[in-house]
């Protein structure tokens, strides 16, 4: 039982989540959009996530049951009681995420409850897949990457229908058993994607020294394998026009930017770092930025929420394909992608948007459109309601 004919049936959605808000996340923020989505169409909605009991935040319509023992084989004797009580048909939503199920990660009596529920529905939402193993890597490494694929496969021989944020998962979910194909159902942005006028004007303003100023802007955590290709795209692309500030966004963007003008103190005065922000500040701060760079080692995914985020505002975006980046992207006309995950060549492809102002407004039209198109909530709704056919990786 699937799609339209449960929901005739009056079924009830359940959403298990390891994290839901007040618990920051990205998992977290994910969970509670779909909830709230659903709850507005008109669907019963339920959330279950470990917490106390006393945290009562929940968008309108939806029902929070927090799980104080989170998964644990006491919580979920918790869970199935609780569910039991409920009436109808229910369609159990798995947001899984290995380690936000407890016993660090290797809950397989979660993974083995689920394979029993056989009177509902369960939809499995791979956000990740299980943990890399390999001969280099220590025993315990190895251990937790042997525990989680097996989990993984306890969950997909039972589901009824499954989902993953990216193809990129689809090398760790193609062997049997499997009953259903795998569709691909990308992650939408947690920002707002229309902030107000009058917040994104006075943001610029704040930002731009003076009225031909080109504002670069990044967002992210700074990791070191995305600051290594920042560090040599950045100073470079402000050498090459004195106009030109960089804004970066963000938990880490201090730190980085220390680092930056430390290297550059010619750059000095120039790299602004803002930190983390609320997400409406953010949102505007981004819409504010003339062009974003973000460039990702393993190439632009849908896993990417920055570079989400920016194609949700509209933002003329540069990024770079690699090995995790799906196809879809390639010829989406919806932002300038390098050809490859160097600096030499991200440095190329934004020295040539930059150069080209006037192809700024058009391509930040293509990003919103083909967002909304492909990565919005409404789309994710639509999948989830069988209004519209997901891509299945096979597509990708």
């Amino acid at each position: 039982m699937s799609g339209g004919y449960a929901d005739a049936l009056g079924v009830s959605w359940h959403l298990l989540t390891g994290e839901f808000p007040p618990r920051p996340g990205g998992v977290s923020d994910y969970t509670w959009q779909v909830a709230e989505g659903l709850a507005r169409e008109g669907c019963a909605v339920h959330v279950w996530a470990p917490g106390d009991p006393r945290e009562t935040l929940a968008p309108e319509g939806v029902t929070v049951h927090r799980l104080p023992e989170g998964y644990g084989v006491r919580g979920l004797k918790r869970l199935e009681q609780e569910l039991e009580r409920l009436p109808g048909p229910k369609r159990l939503v798995v947001q899984y995420v290995p380690h936000a199920f407890g016993y660090k990660a290797m809950n397989v009596p979660f993974a083995l409850w689920l394979a029993r529920r056989r009177e509902d529905e369960v939809w499995m939402f791979f956000h990740e897949v299980c943990f890399p193993w390999g001969w280099k890597l220590p025993w315990r490494h190895n251990v937790l990457g042997a525990v989680t694929r097996a989990m993984a496969a306890i969950v997909l021989a039972r589901a009824d229908r499954v989902f993953v944020s990216t193809p990129w998962w689809n090398r760790l979910l193609h062997a049997p058993p499997r009953r259903v194909p795998i569709e691909w159902l990308p992650v939408p942005s947690n920002l707002p994607t229309q902030p107000p006028l009058s917040a994104v004007e006075s943001r610029r303003a704040a930002l731009r020294p003076s009225p031909d100023t080109v504002l670069i802007g990044h967002l992210g955590t700074y990791g070191a394998l995305i600051t290594g290709l920042l560090e040599e795209v950045l100073p470079a692309l402000l050498h090459q026009d004195a106009r030109r500030r960089v804004v970066l966004a963000g938990r880490g963007s201090t730190h980085f930017a220390t680092q930056l003008t430390g290297r550059h103190p010619e750059l000095a005065g120039r790299v602004q770092a803002l930190g983390g922000l609320p997400g409406d500040e953010l949102a505007a701060t981004l819409k504010a930025c003339d062009v974003l760079v973000q460039p990702f080692p393993d190439g632009l995914s849908t896993r990417r929420g920055s570079a989400m985020a920016g194609l949700g505002l509209g933002v003329p975006l540069v990024s770079n394909a690699g090995p995790a980046t799906e196809a879809p992207w390639r010829d989406s006309g919806a932002l300038a992608l390098a050809p490859e995950p160097t600096a030499a060549s991200v440095l190329e492809t934004a020295e040539a948007l930059l150069s080209t102002p006037g192809s700024w407004p058009a391509l930040g039209r293509r990003a919103a459109d083909f967002y909304v198109e492909n990565f919005s909530l409404a789309h994710t709704l639509d999948v989830l309601s069988n209004r519209v056919r997901a891509r299945g990786v096979e597509d990708t």
